[in-house]
């Protein structure tokens, strides 16, 4: 049930549909219509012609033909009236029949233009929670597995998103003052860039002291059980009183991949399932994790948040500020082009 937000050209997305903000003709238009009948080719319009148009909410469905999706879904958005005149109702109405079409010709992927967002005149950022809000509201009701993206198109995304202020600051603040580490490849170049964290030869002797003094014991270590980043998840559910359900919707992960943490949870070694850095920061936002909490569930499965990487700047800014929104957290990344969090079904 992933919800991922890109910015691309929808006529190029390989999904099962992609979904056309057609005008109430169906027979071609503007912007993402005219783009989606040029791309699909002259039979695109030949099978609108037998559709008798579409009344605004309502959707209808056609093939992709010279597209790379199987399907076109094409939905009449509202014109924006002030929005006092069913403006919201109407555009909610869009997603959800669109989004039935789709599950009801069994595709497993769909990419969403912001329908109304061009010369209809819907505000952006409006349109955008509308979208997200219905999405994510649908998916979880039915729990099917579908990859959803909304794809937004060109450089300009303003007005779509409200970034905090504080956000820019609190960025800038960790990334300021980094030292820049250069290697010049070789073993001594190595140990210069590492001096230069350390800050002299003499810490460097004792890290390597402690380490060498630790050898003996290291299998020790291996051995002693200890809770692994499944065990972790699980135990961090059944404590918030969460669902499992709830739980992965909220990290924006498929079931899938959650029946694999479920299984190798309690187990006695440290080989078991290992989540990728976007799956362990996914559920840090998902189970309401502090930072403390939030680095030790990155510990477990082998990372660490970093100064020097924006998705963990912005992800650790939010954990902060008590931002557990999946969504929202996923603006911020957006609007920094950075990966968003979450995993896609297929």
């Amino acid at each position: 049930m992933p919800l991922f937000i890109i910015n691309d050209d929808i006529t190029k997305q390989k999904v099962d549909a992609i979904v056309n903000a057609a005008n109430e003709t169906l027979l071609g238009g503007s912007g993402v219509d005219g783009s989606i009948h040029r791309a699909a080719g002259p039979k695109l319009l030949e099978e609108c012609k037998t559709l008798n148009g579409c009344n605004i909410g309502d959707a209808k469905i056609t093939k992709g033909y010279n597209l790379p999706a199987k399907y076109v879904i094409h939905t009449v958005g509202p014109v924006w009236q002030g929005g006092k005149n069913g403006e919201e109702e109407l555009l909610t109405s869009c997603y959800n029949r669109s989004l039935q079409l789709a599950v009801e010709n069994k595709c497993e992927s769909i990419a969403f233009p912001m329908i109304s967002t061009g010369v209809y005149g819907y505000p952006k950022y409006e349109a955008m929670q509308i979208a997200k809000k219905t999405i994510v509201k649908f998916l979880s009701e039915l729990d099917v597995d579908i990859d959803v993206y909304i794809v937004l198109f060109g450089n300009d995304i303003t007005g779509y998103f409200d970034i905090e202020d504080g956000l820019n600051d609190y960025f800038i603040g960790k990334t300021s003052g980094v030292m820049p580490y250069i290697s010049d490849g070789t073993i001594m170049g190595a140990v210069r860039m590492f001096s230069n964290v350390c800050s002299g030869v003499g810490l460097i002797k004792n890290v390597f002291a402690k380490i060498s003094n630790a050898a003996p014991n290291l299998e020790d270590v291996i051995n002693k059980r200890r809770e692994s980043f499944s065990s972790m998840v699980m135990r961090k559910i059944q404590e918030s009183g969460m669902t499992e359900v709830a739980c992965y919707q909220a990290a924006n992960i498929n079931k899938q991949i959650f029946s694999k943490i479920r299984s190798s949870a309690g187990e006695d070694d440290l080989d078991g399932y290992q989540p990728t850095k976007n799956t362990a920061l996914s559920f840090a936002i998902a189970l309401k994790l502090n930072l403390e909490e939030s680095k030790d569930l990155l510990g477990k499965a082998g990372y660490a948040f970093s100064d020097a990487n924006k998705t963990d700047i912005i992800v650790e800014y939010c954990i902060t500020n008590r931002i557990y929104d999946i969504y929202k957290v996923n603006d911020f990344l957006f609007a920094y082009n950075q990966p968003v969090l979450g995993s896609k079904c297929h």
